[in-house]
């Protein structure tokens, strides 16, 4: 079927007065709807949106950085949601009229934003009650009496030898490092996500080495030879035995649930923190 078709459908579609009917293009954004409590106008999804379960049960538009927009006129939406870079694929939209709705997500601050504007667009009372929990998070974030610089790792590899992805500046993985009184090992002016080789690790040399691993998305990897991996590598973190793996499928998506990486973060920076001495 065209597009011209898709765009007709969509018109008459939206001229029947429909409910709202909402589209999200990230599972950040799709986890906020539904905590928002208007998860019965999501009638589609990005792929990997995976929380609450319910969200499964709706149509995949195709991956975040590259949908389907003609699965997304097929679901007649009053409303697409997404992220800076979904930009692209809302400007498309626009040109059927359809209202869209780019939201920043990359800070804490930037969260708590988002969700009091995404809340006020889909006439959600809920903001409060969200932006409350990670303000408590963010009151509450364990802070190490031992200040140090900390890498925090995207994904559990066993081969360090190149494209290893870490959080570097503007994101919340930083915001959350410098609440527990820490620093970000990585300090060159640069992007939100490095990617770091062998001897690019060595010269951050780290006094701690947290890595987010997820089991659900990452199965096949032995743990025990990751491990190894990043202990083979001469830093501050491999010689005071600070390297540290968190299994938790919510510590990437930057949703309501930064609270919680708040608090398993800041913790794990705290309590696992041995300098050596």
């Amino acid at each position: 079927m065209s597009i011209r078709i898709f765009s007709f459908i969509l018109l008459v579609t939206l001229s029947l007065g429909a409910n709202e009917r909402i589209i999200s293009l990230s599972p950040s954004l799709t986890e906020i709807v539904y905590a928002l409590d208007k998860g019965d106008s999501l009638v589609g999804t990005s792929s990997y949106s995976l929380h609450p379960e319910k969200a499964l049960e709706l149509p995949v538009v195709g991956g975040y950085r590259n949908p389907n927009v003609e699965k997304i006129l097929a679901l007649s939406p009053t409303l697409v949601v997404g992220q800076d870079f979904s930009q692209s694929t809302l400007d498309k939209l626009k040109y059927f009229k359809i209202k869209t709705l780019m939201l920043n997500l990359n800070t804490i601050e930037n969260i708590k934003r988002s969700i009091n504007i995404l809340a006020s667009e889909i006439d959600s009372k809920m903001a409060n009650k969200l932006i409350q929990d990670i303000e408590d998070a963010t009151n509450r974030a364990s802070k190490n009496e031992t200040p140090h610089s900390v890498m925090i790792v995207y994904g559990l590899r066993e081969d360090l030898r190149s494209s290893t992805y870490i959080a570097g500046h503007d994101i919340f993985f930083e915001d959350i490092i410098k609440l527990s009184g820490n620093t970000n090992a990585y300090s060159a002016d640069s992007t939100s996500q490095p990617v770091l080789n062998y001897e690019n690790i060595i010269a951050l040399n780290p006094d701690q080495i947290i890595i987010l691993h997820s089991h659900a998305t990452e199965p096949n990897v032995d743990v025990k030879k990751a491990l190894k991996a990043w202990y083979s590598i001469p830093t501050n973190a491999s010689r005071n035995k600070n390297i540290s793996i968190v299994d938790e499928d919510y510590l990437h998506i930057p949703s309501h649930r930064v609270a919680l990486t708040i608090k398993i973060l800041s913790n794990e920076m705290n309590k696992n923190y041995n300098a050596g001495r």
